[in-house]
């Protein structure tokens, strides 16, 4: 399963990286120890807090139909003191 999908640029994941905390999306199905392991073997980093959230689609209408954007999760990662995830 692939747990990370994205690193969310944001302009409050631009604040919380100055305080060592980077916003993910992860998959839905994930928990919290599966998105540490995934976020230390890809970044290189040592992870010492998880937090995550659930958001659901929008129901939204374009041309006069209706339709729903897709449910997603996010994943507040927090680094050990001295390491960073580098962001391009």
């Amino acid at each position: 399963m692939d747990v990370i999908k994205a690193i969310r640029q944001t302009e409050k994941g631009s604040r919380l990286a100055r305080v060592r905390q980077y916003v993910l999306e992860v998959e839905q199905r994930a928990n919290k120890l599966q998105i540490k392991e995934a976020a230390e073997a890809l970044f290189g980093v040592t992870v010492t807090k998880v937090n995550t959230q659930r958001y659901r689609g929008k129901w939204r209408r374009l041309s006069g139909r209706w339709g729903k954007r897709p449910d997603w999760k996010k994943a507040i990662v927090t680094v050990a003191p001295g390491q960073k995830i580098e962001l391009k």
